[in-house]
């Protein structure tokens, strides 16, 4: 029962942490960073980019998906378990490695949350005070989607959720065959007691300050004024398509709005 337990939440954490939306925003997020790179080096908001991408690089160096892959593939199968009166367990240096990633994981991914909610202020703030103002629009709305991604897939509660399980297996397996692989490091019974923080009040917070945030932000609507409703769709495309092609100049990094000295 404990090792379906355990490869479920395997697949349940692997499949969150490699959907679409982390590598979709990850990647729009080093093209943002690259196309400014050599303009806003010491711009504030800009730094507070590369330290979301920081943590999104040391996310996937740690090869955490692959890990509980390796894991899932030495606990026999639902089916295979039911069959057998006894199988075999995965070793305790195993499950002190994958429980020490996920931690780790844990940490980072509290990290990147922080970080996304501390660049969305800082970019909003910017953008208040009209500078750079196309770069400090991608980035609210790249931060604020992130956050959401990472919130609404429940990628942290499931990690914490798969360290429980991880943790009583542990406890079982040191208990039967006593073989330590790292040593120097107690592992925590909780994972939020290791944390340090309440992860969900934690998130209300983030929450309420970026939404607080995002309402002073209305005014820049006046910079995309509606459509008349007597254009049809096929004209709108075909006069968007045109215009693209003639003004070339929306092709290079130009920004508009006032510098901030």
């Amino acid at each position: 029962r404990l090792l379906s337990a355990l490869r479920r939440r395997c697949d349940i954490a692997g499949k969150r942490l490699s959907g679409p939306g982390l590598a979709a925003e990850g990647r729009v997020l080093r093209g943002v960073l690259y196309v400014y790179h050599s303009r806003l080096l010491r711009h504030r908001p800009y730094l507070a980019l590369k330290q979301v991408e920081q943590c999104l690089k040391r996310l996937w160096k740690m090869n955490l998906v692959g890990c509980l892959e390796t894991l899932v593939g030495l606990i026999s199968k639902k089916n295979a378990l039911k069959a057998q009166a006894e199988c075999l367990v995965p070793s305790q240096p195993i499950l002190e490695t994958v429980a020490l990633k996920v931690l780790g994981g844990c940490k980072l991914i509290l990290r990147l949350l922080d970080c996304c909610c501390k660049a969305f202020l800082l970019s909003v703030k910017h953008l208040c005070s009209k500078e750079f103002i196309l770069l400090n629009t991608v980035a609210v709305g790249l931060l604020s989607r992130l956050w959401f991604v990472i919130q609404y897939r429940c990628v942290l509660q499931t990690l914490m959720s798969l360290y429980s399980a991880l943790s009583t297996m542990l406890h079982l397996v040191s208990e039967t065959q006593k073989t330590p692989y790292i040593k120097g490091f107690t592992f925590p019974s909780d994972v939020g007691d290791f944390l340090g923080v309440n992860v969900s009040s934690e998130a209300k917070k983030q929450k309420a300050k970026m939404l607080t945030a995002k309402k002073s932000t209305s005014w820049i609507m006046k910079f995309f004024p509606a459509m008349p409703e007597a254009v049809s769709k096929v004209g709108k495309k075909s006069e968007t398509c045109t215009s693209a092609v003639k003004n070339r100049s929306i092709l290079c990094p130009v920004d508009f709005g006032e510098t901030a000295v």
